[in-house]
Protein backbone atom coordinates (compact mmCIF):
# COMPACT_ATOMS: atom_id res chain seq x y z
CA UNK A 1 0.00 0.00 0.00
CA UNK A 2 2.68 2.61 0.94
CA UNK A 3 4.92 1.80 -2.41
CA UNK A 4 1.35 2.42 -4.56
CA UNK A 5 0.67 5.72 -2.30
CA UNK A 6 4.36 6.52 -3.09
CA UNK A 7 3.77 6.39 -6.30
CA UNK A 8 0.67 8.39 -6.42
CA UNK A 9 2.12 11.55 -4.73
CA UNK A 10 5.32 11.48 -6.62
CA UNK A 11 3.53 10.82 -9.97
CA UNK A 12 3.95 14.66 -11.04
CA UNK A 13 7.48 14.98 -10.33
CA UNK A 14 8.66 11.46 -12.80
CA UNK A 15 10.16 12.47 -15.94
CA UNK A 16 7.78 9.80 -17.59
CA UNK A 17 4.61 11.79 -17.11
CA UNK A 18 6.16 15.37 -18.22
CA UNK A 19 7.53 12.79 -21.40
CA UNK A 20 4.09 11.28 -22.35
CA UNK A 21 2.92 15.31 -21.52
CA UNK A 22 4.89 16.11 -24.32
CA UNK A 23 4.22 13.50 -26.50
CA UNK A 24 0.21 14.08 -25.91
CA UNK A 25 0.78 17.81 -26.55
CA UNK A 26 2.81 17.33 -29.90
CA UNK A 27 0.91 14.34 -31.17
CA UNK A 28 -1.75 16.64 -32.45
CA UNK A 29 0.16 19.04 -34.37
CA UNK A 30 1.71 15.73 -36.13
CA UNK A 31 -1.56 14.60 -36.90
CA UNK A 32 -2.42 17.70 -38.67
CA UNK A 33 0.77 17.25 -40.83
CA UNK A 34 -0.01 13.64 -41.39
CA UNK A 35 -3.40 14.67 -42.67
CA UNK A 36 -2.22 17.29 -45.16
CA UNK A 37 0.04 14.68 -46.60
CA UNK A 38 -3.24 12.32 -46.75
CA UNK A 39 -4.96 15.15 -48.61
CA UNK A 40 -2.17 15.66 -50.78
CA UNK A 41 -1.46 12.08 -51.19
CA UNK A 42 -5.56 11.76 -52.29
CA UNK A 43 -5.60 14.73 -54.85
CA UNK A 44 -2.79 13.34 -56.47
CA UNK A 45 -4.83 9.83 -56.82
CA UNK A 46 -7.92 12.04 -57.94
CA UNK A 47 -4.94 12.63 -60.65
CA UNK A 48 -3.20 10.03 -60.62
CA UNK A 49 -4.53 8.70 -64.53
CA UNK A 50 -2.39 11.65 -65.45
CA UNK A 51 1.87 11.34 -66.47
CA UNK A 52 2.87 13.83 -63.18
CA UNK A 53 -0.09 11.86 -60.89
CA UNK A 54 1.40 8.97 -60.86
CA UNK A 55 4.61 9.64 -59.39
CA UNK A 56 3.49 12.26 -56.91
CA UNK A 57 1.63 9.58 -55.57
CA UNK A 58 4.48 6.77 -55.22
CA UNK A 59 6.05 10.01 -54.02
CA UNK A 60 3.27 10.47 -51.31
CA UNK A 61 3.74 7.09 -49.90
CA UNK A 62 7.21 7.29 -49.48
CA UNK A 63 6.82 10.54 -47.48
CA UNK A 64 4.06 8.26 -45.46
CA UNK A 65 6.87 5.90 -44.15
CA UNK A 66 9.20 9.08 -43.51
CA UNK A 67 6.40 10.89 -41.26
CA UNK A 68 5.80 7.06 -39.68
CA UNK A 69 9.60 6.90 -38.96
CA UNK A 70 9.28 10.20 -36.95
CA UNK A 71 6.14 9.21 -34.86
CA UNK A 72 8.26 5.92 -34.57
CA UNK A 73 11.25 8.15 -33.02
CA UNK A 74 8.71 10.33 -31.37
CA UNK A 75 7.38 7.29 -28.94
CA UNK A 76 10.82 5.67 -28.32
CA UNK A 77 11.54 8.74 -27.22
CA UNK A 78 8.47 10.02 -24.94
CA UNK A 79 7.07 6.88 -24.45
CA UNK A 80 9.37 4.40 -24.13
CA UNK A 81 7.77 1.96 -26.95
CA UNK A 82 10.47 0.48 -28.78
CA UNK A 83 8.58 -0.88 -31.88
CA UNK A 84 11.37 -2.43 -34.60
CA UNK A 85 11.45 -1.04 -38.25
CA UNK A 86 10.31 -2.04 -40.76
CA UNK A 87 12.15 -3.07 -43.51
CA UNK A 88 13.65 -0.60 -45.62
CA UNK A 89 12.32 0.09 -48.97
CA UNK A 90 14.43 -0.86 -51.27
CA UNK A 91 13.29 0.27 -54.93
CA UNK A 92 14.21 -1.77 -58.28
CA UNK A 93 16.05 -0.40 -60.90
CA UNK A 94 14.77 2.89 -63.03
CA UNK A 95 12.05 4.98 -62.84
CA UNK A 96 9.49 2.63 -63.55
CA UNK A 97 10.95 0.04 -60.91
CA UNK A 98 11.17 3.24 -58.60
CA UNK A 99 7.46 3.67 -59.69
CA UNK A 100 5.96 0.13 -58.63
CA UNK A 101 7.97 -0.32 -55.41
CA UNK A 102 6.47 2.75 -54.36
CA UNK A 103 3.29 1.96 -55.26
CA UNK A 104 3.50 -1.38 -54.09
CA UNK A 105 5.07 -0.99 -50.81
CA UNK A 106 2.90 -2.20 -47.90
CA UNK A 107 4.61 -0.11 -44.79
CA UNK A 108 3.98 2.94 -47.07
CA UNK A 109 0.24 2.12 -47.20
CA UNK A 110 0.12 0.49 -43.79
CA UNK A 111 1.42 4.15 -42.12
CA UNK A 112 -1.01 5.72 -44.60
CA UNK A 113 -3.67 3.70 -42.77
CA UNK A 114 -1.56 4.80 -39.60
CA UNK A 115 -1.72 8.79 -40.65
CA UNK A 116 -6.09 8.10 -40.58
CA UNK A 117 -6.57 6.81 -37.65
CA UNK A 118 -3.71 9.14 -35.61
CA UNK A 119 -6.31 12.47 -35.49
CA UNK A 120 -9.06 10.92 -33.58
CA UNK A 121 -6.35 9.12 -31.38
CA UNK A 122 -4.39 12.55 -30.88
CA UNK A 123 -7.07 14.90 -30.39
CA UNK A 124 -8.51 12.48 -27.03
CA UNK A 125 -4.54 12.50 -25.76
CA UNK A 126 -4.48 16.33 -26.17
CA UNK A 127 -7.58 17.29 -24.94
CA UNK A 128 -7.37 15.48 -21.82
CA UNK A 129 -3.57 16.42 -21.29
CA UNK A 130 -4.58 20.02 -21.68
CA UNK A 131 -7.63 19.31 -19.65
CA UNK A 132 -6.91 17.71 -16.23
CA UNK A 133 -3.22 19.69 -16.27
CA UNK A 134 -4.68 22.80 -17.13
CA UNK A 135 -7.68 22.40 -14.41
CA UNK A 136 -5.31 21.26 -12.11
CA UNK A 137 -3.08 24.31 -12.85
CA UNK A 138 -6.01 26.51 -12.31
CA UNK A 139 -7.81 24.91 -9.01
CA UNK A 140 -4.44 24.82 -7.18
CA UNK A 141 -2.99 28.28 -7.94
CA UNK A 142 -7.06 30.01 -6.86
CA UNK A 143 -5.84 30.96 -3.39
CA UNK A 144 -3.10 33.27 -5.32
CA UNK A 145 -6.30 35.05 -7.41
CA UNK A 146 -9.71 34.33 -6.38
CA UNK A 147 -10.56 37.60 -5.80
CA UNK A 148 -9.23 39.73 -8.23
CA UNK A 149 -9.74 37.58 -11.30
CA UNK A 150 -13.19 35.77 -10.76
CA UNK A 151 -13.75 33.01 -13.57
CA UNK A 152 -17.57 32.57 -14.44
CA UNK A 153 -17.56 28.59 -14.09
CA UNK A 154 -15.69 28.71 -10.52
CA UNK A 155 -17.40 30.00 -7.78
CA UNK A 156 -14.96 31.02 -5.01
CA UNK A 157 -16.47 32.96 -2.53
CA UNK A 158 -14.50 33.04 0.41
CA UNK A 159 -10.92 32.06 1.65
CA UNK A 160 -11.88 28.14 2.99
CA UNK A 161 -13.41 28.08 -1.01
CA UNK A 162 -10.35 29.09 -2.18
CA UNK A 163 -7.96 26.73 0.08
CA UNK A 164 -10.70 23.96 -0.85
CA UNK A 165 -10.14 24.68 -4.87
CA UNK A 166 -6.54 23.89 -4.32
CA UNK A 167 -6.68 21.10 -2.52
CA UNK A 168 -9.16 19.63 -5.54
CA UNK A 169 -6.17 21.04 -7.98
CA UNK A 170 -3.95 18.57 -6.06
CA UNK A 171 -5.83 16.25 -6.36
CA UNK A 172 -6.54 16.48 -9.99
CA UNK A 173 -2.70 17.30 -10.58
CA UNK A 174 -1.73 14.12 -8.87
CA UNK A 175 -4.44 11.69 -11.12
CA UNK A 176 -2.98 14.00 -14.61
CA UNK A 177 -0.56 11.50 -15.30
CA UNK A 178 -2.36 8.59 -15.26
CA UNK A 179 -5.17 10.26 -17.35
CA UNK A 180 -2.68 10.88 -20.09
CA UNK A 181 -1.58 7.72 -19.81
CA UNK A 182 -5.05 6.19 -20.18
CA UNK A 183 -5.38 8.60 -22.88
CA UNK A 184 -2.30 7.64 -25.27
CA UNK A 185 -3.26 3.75 -24.58
CA UNK A 186 -4.88 3.94 -28.52
CA UNK A 187 -1.91 5.70 -29.69
CA UNK A 188 0.45 2.78 -28.18
CA UNK A 189 -1.81 0.35 -29.96
CA UNK A 190 -1.78 1.97 -33.26
CA UNK A 191 2.41 2.53 -33.21
CA UNK A 192 2.41 -0.82 -32.55
CA UNK A 193 -0.04 -1.99 -34.71
CA UNK A 194 0.93 -0.18 -38.16
CA UNK A 195 4.09 1.47 -37.60
CA UNK A 196 6.53 -1.41 -37.16
CA UNK A 197 6.82 -4.62 -39.47
CA UNK A 198 4.17 -7.01 -40.15
CA UNK A 199 3.85 -10.34 -38.33
CA UNK A 200 5.22 -11.72 -41.75
CA UNK A 201 8.01 -8.98 -42.03
CA UNK A 202 8.86 -10.08 -38.62
CA UNK A 203 9.12 -13.61 -38.89
CA UNK A 204 11.14 -13.18 -42.20
CA UNK A 205 13.25 -11.08 -40.40
CA UNK A 206 13.97 -13.75 -37.18
CA UNK A 207 14.37 -16.08 -39.75
CA UNK A 208 17.18 -14.37 -41.88
CA UNK A 209 18.54 -13.17 -38.13
CA UNK A 210 18.61 -16.77 -37.56
CA UNK A 211 20.28 -18.20 -40.91
CA UNK A 212 22.91 -15.08 -41.17
CA UNK A 213 23.78 -16.84 -36.93
CA UNK A 214 24.09 -20.08 -38.49
CA UNK A 215 26.20 -19.08 -41.38
CA UNK A 216 28.39 -17.24 -39.00
CA UNK A 217 28.49 -20.39 -36.81
CA UNK A 218 29.20 -22.39 -39.85
CA UNK A 219 32.39 -20.37 -40.80
CA UNK A 220 33.61 -19.93 -37.30
CA UNK A 221 33.50 -23.66 -37.07
CA UNK A 222 35.44 -24.32 -40.18
CA UNK A 223 37.57 -22.30 -39.26
CA UNK A 224 38.45 -23.62 -35.97
CA UNK A 225 38.32 -27.25 -37.70
CA UNK A 226 41.14 -25.96 -40.30
CA UNK A 227 43.32 -24.81 -37.74
CA UNK A 228 43.10 -28.10 -35.41
CA UNK A 229 43.63 -30.29 -38.88
CA UNK A 230 46.82 -27.85 -39.34
CA UNK A 231 48.25 -27.39 -35.84
CA UNK A 232 47.66 -31.06 -34.89
CA UNK A 233 47.00 -34.03 -37.32
CA UNK A 234 48.20 -31.81 -40.03
CA UNK A 235 51.64 -31.89 -37.93
CA UNK A 236 52.15 -34.96 -36.61
CA UNK A 237 51.97 -36.25 -40.18
CA UNK A 238 54.91 -34.60 -41.09
CA UNK A 239 56.39 -35.37 -37.83
CA UNK A 240 55.29 -39.05 -38.83
CA UNK A 241 56.83 -38.65 -42.18
CA UNK A 242 60.19 -37.08 -41.48
CA UNK A 243 60.43 -40.13 -38.86
CA UNK A 244 60.23 -42.77 -41.68
CA UNK A 245 62.51 -40.98 -43.44
CA UNK A 246 64.88 -41.01 -40.39
CA UNK A 247 64.50 -44.61 -39.81
CA UNK A 248 65.17 -45.27 -43.85
CA UNK A 249 68.42 -43.95 -43.69
CA UNK A 250 69.27 -45.86 -40.91
CA UNK A 251 67.93 -49.00 -42.41
CA UNK A 252 69.92 -47.84 -45.70
CA UNK A 253 73.56 -48.25 -43.63
CA UNK A 254 72.28 -51.76 -41.73
CA UNK A 255 73.35 -54.64 -44.21
CA UNK A 256 71.77 -56.11 -46.87
CA UNK A 257 70.19 -58.74 -45.02
CA UNK A 258 66.95 -60.17 -46.48
CA UNK A 259 64.59 -59.48 -43.19
CA UNK A 260 66.12 -55.93 -43.39
CA UNK A 261 65.23 -55.51 -46.97
CA UNK A 262 61.45 -56.50 -46.40
CA UNK A 263 61.67 -53.77 -43.36
CA UNK A 264 62.74 -51.08 -46.21
CA UNK A 265 60.08 -52.23 -48.10
CA UNK A 266 57.21 -51.82 -45.19
CA UNK A 267 59.23 -49.01 -43.83
CA UNK A 268 59.00 -47.38 -47.56
CA UNK A 269 55.65 -47.76 -48.39
CA UNK A 270 54.38 -46.35 -44.53
CA UNK A 271 56.67 -43.46 -45.53
CA UNK A 272 54.62 -42.95 -49.45
CA UNK A 273 51.26 -43.42 -47.37
CA UNK A 274 52.00 -40.61 -45.18
CA UNK A 275 53.17 -38.11 -47.76
CA UNK A 276 49.94 -38.79 -49.42
CA UNK A 277 47.91 -38.63 -46.37
CA UNK A 278 49.60 -35.26 -45.67
CA UNK A 279 49.04 -34.35 -49.32
CA UNK A 280 44.92 -35.05 -48.92
CA UNK A 281 44.86 -33.12 -45.59
CA UNK A 282 46.65 -30.23 -47.29
CA UNK A 283 43.71 -30.04 -49.54
CA UNK A 284 41.10 -30.99 -47.52
CA UNK A 285 42.58 -28.19 -45.00
CA UNK A 286 42.43 -25.69 -48.07
CA UNK A 287 39.08 -26.49 -49.14
CA UNK A 288 37.81 -25.87 -45.77
CA UNK A 289 38.91 -22.44 -44.81
CA UNK A 290 42.13 -21.21 -47.21
CA UNK A 291 44.37 -19.38 -44.49
CA UNK A 292 45.76 -16.64 -46.92
CA UNK A 293 41.64 -15.29 -45.99
CA UNK A 294 43.03 -14.35 -42.49
CA UNK A 295 45.28 -11.95 -44.12
CA UNK A 296 42.25 -10.06 -45.76
CA UNK A 297 40.16 -10.85 -48.92
CA UNK A 298 42.12 -8.30 -51.04
CA UNK A 299 45.32 -10.45 -50.64
CA UNK A 300 43.79 -13.90 -50.94
CA UNK A 301 42.26 -13.12 -54.15
CA UNK A 302 45.59 -11.44 -54.90
CA UNK A 303 47.65 -15.08 -53.78
CA UNK A 304 45.07 -17.13 -55.62
CA UNK A 305 45.39 -15.00 -58.70
CA UNK A 306 48.74 -15.26 -59.21
CA UNK A 307 48.92 -18.94 -58.97
CA UNK A 308 45.85 -19.21 -61.61
CA UNK A 309 46.73 -21.10 -65.27
CA UNK A 310 45.52 -17.82 -66.77
CA UNK A 311 47.06 -14.62 -67.33
CA UNK A 312 44.87 -12.53 -64.48
CA UNK A 313 44.34 -8.95 -64.06
CA UNK A 314 42.95 -8.06 -60.23
CA UNK A 315 40.79 -5.10 -59.29
CA UNK A 316 39.94 -4.81 -55.71
CA UNK A 317 38.09 -1.80 -54.62
CA UNK A 318 36.19 -2.53 -50.80
CA UNK A 319 34.68 0.04 -48.55
CA UNK A 320 35.18 -2.28 -45.95
CA UNK A 321 35.85 -5.78 -45.28
CA UNK A 322 33.44 -8.06 -45.59
CA UNK A 323 32.21 -11.11 -42.79
CA UNK A 324 34.14 -14.39 -42.97
CA UNK A 325 31.22 -16.12 -44.24
CA UNK A 326 30.77 -13.93 -47.72
CA UNK A 327 34.78 -13.73 -48.05
CA UNK A 328 34.89 -17.50 -48.11
CA UNK A 329 32.43 -17.32 -50.42
CA UNK A 330 33.90 -14.97 -52.71
CA UNK A 331 37.17 -16.69 -52.87
CA UNK A 332 35.70 -20.28 -53.65
CA UNK A 333 33.56 -18.12 -56.44
CA UNK A 334 36.73 -17.12 -57.52
CA UNK A 335 38.57 -19.81 -57.50
CA UNK A 336 35.90 -22.18 -59.50
CA UNK A 337 35.43 -19.53 -61.86
CA UNK A 338 38.79 -19.37 -62.75
CA UNK A 339 38.83 -22.99 -63.03
CA UNK A 340 36.72 -23.25 -65.47
CA UNK A 341 37.95 -20.39 -67.64
CA UNK A 342 41.20 -22.52 -67.78
CA UNK A 343 39.57 -25.59 -68.05
CA UNK A 344 36.65 -25.36 -70.83
CA UNK A 345 36.22 -21.89 -72.52
CA UNK A 346 40.19 -21.93 -73.84
CA UNK A 347 40.15 -18.44 -72.77
CA UNK A 348 43.97 -16.68 -73.01
CA UNK A 349 42.92 -14.09 -70.22
CA UNK A 350 40.66 -13.58 -67.23
CA UNK A 351 39.74 -10.38 -65.34
CA UNK A 352 38.28 -10.20 -61.52
CA UNK A 353 36.49 -7.23 -60.15
CA UNK A 354 35.59 -7.26 -56.63
CA UNK A 355 33.60 -3.86 -55.58
CA UNK A 356 31.75 -3.56 -52.28
CA UNK A 357 29.48 -0.16 -51.46
CA UNK A 358 27.92 -0.11 -47.94
CA UNK A 359 25.73 -3.01 -48.34
CA UNK A 360 26.24 -5.04 -51.07
CA UNK A 361 29.52 -7.37 -52.46
CA UNK A 362 29.83 -7.83 -56.14
CA UNK A 363 32.39 -10.19 -58.16
CA UNK A 364 32.99 -10.08 -61.80
CA UNK A 365 34.95 -12.67 -63.45
CA UNK A 366 35.28 -11.92 -67.33
CA UNK A 367 37.37 -14.03 -69.39
CA UNK A 368 37.89 -13.88 -73.20
CA UNK A 369 37.19 -17.77 -74.21
CA UNK A 370 34.94 -19.32 -76.56
CA UNK A 371 31.83 -18.90 -74.45
CA UNK A 372 28.80 -21.07 -73.84
CA UNK A 373 28.40 -21.45 -70.28
CA UNK A 374 25.81 -22.61 -68.60
CA UNK A 375 24.45 -24.49 -65.30
CA UNK A 376 23.75 -27.93 -65.93
CA UNK A 377 27.09 -28.66 -68.45
CA UNK A 378 29.27 -29.79 -65.56
CA UNK A 379 30.72 -26.68 -64.94
CA UNK A 380 30.22 -26.13 -61.08
CA UNK A 381 28.22 -23.83 -61.84
CA UNK A 382 25.16 -25.33 -60.04
CA UNK A 383 26.93 -25.25 -56.91
CA UNK A 384 28.20 -21.68 -56.82
CA UNK A 385 24.37 -20.45 -57.33
CA UNK A 386 23.64 -22.72 -54.61
CA UNK A 387 26.07 -21.44 -52.57
CA UNK A 388 25.55 -18.31 -53.04
CA UNK A 389 21.66 -18.15 -52.71
CA UNK A 390 22.22 -19.51 -48.83
CA UNK A 391 22.44 -16.17 -48.29
CA UNK A 392 20.48 -14.48 -50.46
CA UNK A 393 22.63 -13.67 -53.10
CA UNK A 394 22.43 -14.02 -56.91
CA UNK A 395 24.48 -15.42 -59.37
CA UNK A 396 24.32 -13.83 -63.24
CA UNK A 397 25.95 -15.40 -66.49
CA UNK A 398 26.86 -14.07 -69.64
CA UNK A 399 28.19 -16.45 -72.19
CA UNK A 400 27.08 -15.83 -75.53
CA UNK A 401 28.78 -18.16 -78.33
CA UNK A 402 32.19 -16.88 -79.27
CA UNK A 403 32.77 -15.17 -75.86
CA UNK A 404 33.05 -13.43 -73.99
CA UNK A 405 32.13 -15.15 -70.62
CA UNK A 406 30.94 -12.96 -67.57
CA UNK A 407 30.29 -14.20 -64.75
CA UNK A 408 28.95 -11.51 -61.92
CA UNK A 409 28.00 -12.49 -58.43
CA UNK A 410 25.85 -10.37 -55.61
CA UNK A 411 26.05 -11.16 -52.30
CA UNK A 412 25.27 -8.57 -48.83
CA UNK A 413 28.61 -6.89 -47.24
CA UNK A 414 27.36 -9.31 -43.82
CA UNK A 415 25.40 -11.69 -43.14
Amino acid sequence: MGTHLRRLLTAPLRRTAWRELGYALVSLPMAAVGLVHLLVMLLTAAASATFVGVPMLAAGVVGARGLGAVDRGLARLLLDLDVPAPPRLRPRPGLIGWLGSALGDTVGWRTAGYLVAKPPAALVAFATATGVWGTGLLLLSCPLWWQDRPVPYLTVGTWPHALLAGVAGTVVLLLAPWAVRVALIPHRLLVRALLGPSRAAARIRELELTRARAVDDSAATLRRIERDLHDGTQAHLVALAMNLSMLKEELAEAGQDERLDSTRTLVDQAHRNAKDALTELRDLVRGIHPAVLDQGLEVALATLTAGSALPVELRVDLVRRPSAAMETIVYFCTAELLANAARHSGARHAVVELQASNVRLRLRVRDNGAGGAAPGLGTGLNGLRDRVRVVDGTLEISSPPGGPTVVTVELPLHT
